[in-house]
């Protein structure tokens, strides 16, 4: 724990005992969600220090994401504050894997990346390459790369673009959409003719642009 407190001044901060919280330090106790939570706001800690629940859901509908992105802070759903439940990767990674997702949700995506930067890159590419979403990652990161720089973000676009440049060697060669895997024949060729550049290069069918980002002009 940090904080400055010892781990018993932690513990009654927390609302647990001692051995509790011990044996959650050591992995011998799963750290419960609603704790989890409890415990960045009262340490005052960014989401990023979430743990990860890989396991928890199946399937992430765009409701729950909606509700999860206004957690994190994101402006589009400040309706739905709340103190964080979910890291951040997993968050982005989960919104990722879903075959299909709300328009406003799929906008929300780069965000992530803004907000977060400090996120578990490792853990999220390696996510990414096994489950076979590297193209939908690299999109997203390019298009945080171009809301940074559109802010005036020299410095955030910078890092960004490392990250981008790590995950090209992994891109895929084969075709997708960016979790809208529902679209029509019709609708796949007019974007197959039409699609930004990048998103080419990322072998993704969709108009998702970075000037439909409200928050990347901010």
């Amino acid at each position: 724990m940090t904080h400055g407190w010892t781990q018993a001044e932690a513990a009654a901060h927390l609302g647990v005992t001692q051995a509790y919280l011990s044996m959650m330090e050591r992995g011998e106790r799963a750290v419960p969600h609603q704790f989890a939570g409890r415990a960045v706001k009262r340490m005052k800690a960014r989401a990023t220090a979430l743990p990860f629940y890989r396991t928890a859901r199946s399937r992430y509908d765009s409701d729950f994401l909606k509700a999860e992105l206004g957690r994190l802070g994101y402006p589009g759903f400040a309706y739905l504050r709340g103190s964080p439940r979910m890291n951040p990767a997993e968050l982005l990674m989960s919104a990722l894997n879903e075959p299909d997702l709300d328009a406003r949700v799929t906008e929300a995506l780069p965000w992530v990346l803004l907000a977060y930067p400090d996120l578990d890159w490792e853990w999220l590419t390696g996510q990414a390459r096994l489950k076979d979403r590297q193209n939908r990652l690299g999109y997203t990161v390019e298009l945080a790369r171009q809301a940074a720089e559109q802010r005036g973000e020299s410095g955030l676009a910078g890092e960004i673009a490392r990250r981008l440049g790590m995950l090209e060697p992994s891109r895929l060669a084969n075709e997708g959409m960016y979790c809208h895997d529902s679209m029509t024949q019709a609708e796949r060729s007019w974007l197959r003719q039409r699609r930004p550049q990048a998103a080419e290069h990322w072998n993704l069918l969709t108009d998702l642009t970075v000037e439909q980002l409200a928050y990347a002009a901010s």
